[in-house]
């Protein structure tokens, strides 16, 4: 009894400890957000004497954050959309429907995972250009397409794989095509896989700065992270504007996992181990 308590401890505190960690520069750059910049110069540590909303008011109007998280959503949201098609309909593919070269198709797609965006950046970029998709809210959803793409597709054909070949033969003898079994049996049965996969590429898509500043130069059409980042020089004297903008790019990842963690846990698992 006294060992299985001593266990619990090992693994409690260093976890605390790692929460603390995690959790400390959330509340100090909301702390920092809400003072003053003539309070912060004083003290950067202390907490604010009088909480306000004025720096989040000054990023979100005078700054431009607003247009950033417009074009982040609008990015954001296409660009998931399409990695969920397309990933799925690949995963369905792969792993129930056997054609010549499915096995290296695969692979390739596995390879993939492992290859760094700064490998692909400059012919990515040239291809962009002579397709004149430079600077083009179309051009970002591609790049960010062909980037996640391999791990959306490596996701869903771990998952599909899990679900046995029977219930696809069965829908095919019930008169369904290809497509039919994809719409009315995978589509249903992956709706965790989906949800996952959805999650997490939002995140990816959302939390990005090199592929969006390298795709999207002007500074009207950043994304909301590139915006952020943009901040530290034209505020490098205001911190608490800049840790505002930081805590608006937060906020939405931050909600999104608080109400999803369960599902993007879940989900990742069984992708990862069906099969």
């Amino acid at each position: 009894m006294r060992g299985s308590r001593a266990g619990r401890w090992v693994v409690a505190i260093p976890m605390a400890a790692l929460a603390l960690a995690t959790i400390y520069p959330l509340v100090f750059t909301t702390n920092v957000a809400m003072k003053t910049r003539h309070d912060y110069i004083l003290d950067r540590f202390s907490p604010a004497r009088s909480p306000n909303l004025d720096n989040v008011t000054t990023a979100w109007t005078n700054v431009g954050m607003e247009r950033y998280v417009v074009n982040s959503l609008v990015v954001v949201t296409s660009a998931v959309a399409l990695l969920l098609l397309i990933g799925s309909m690949a995963g369905f593919a792969l792993s129930h429907l056997r054609f010549r070269g499915s096995r290296a198709l695969f692979l390739g797609c596995l390879a993939a995972l492992f290859v760094p965006f700064q490998v692909i950046m400059v012919p990515l970029a040239r291809i962009m250009a002579d397709g004149r998709l430079m600077d083009t809210y179309a051009g970002l959803i591609l790049a960010y397409v062909a980037q996640f793409l391999p791990f959306t597709i490596f996701l869903m054909t771990s998952y599909y794989t899990g679900i046995p070949g029977e219930i696809v033969d069965a829908a095919r003898i019930d008169g369904n095509t290809v497509y039919g079994v994809y719409r009315r049996v995978m589509l249903p049965m992956g709706r965790s896989a989906l949800l996952s996969a959805g999650i997490l590429n939002a995140l990816f898509c959302w939390n990005d700065v090199l592929i969006s500043l390298l795709m999207m130069p002007s500074p009207e059409h950043r994304t909301l992270m590139v915006g952020v980042t943009s901040l530290r020089g034209q505020y490098s004297d205001d911190i608490p504007v800049f840790a505002s903008g930081v805590l608006i790019a937060a906020l939405p990842v931050l909600v999104l996992y608080l109400f999803f963690q369960r599902q993007i846990a879940d989900g990742v698992t069984a992708g990862s181990t069906k099969g």
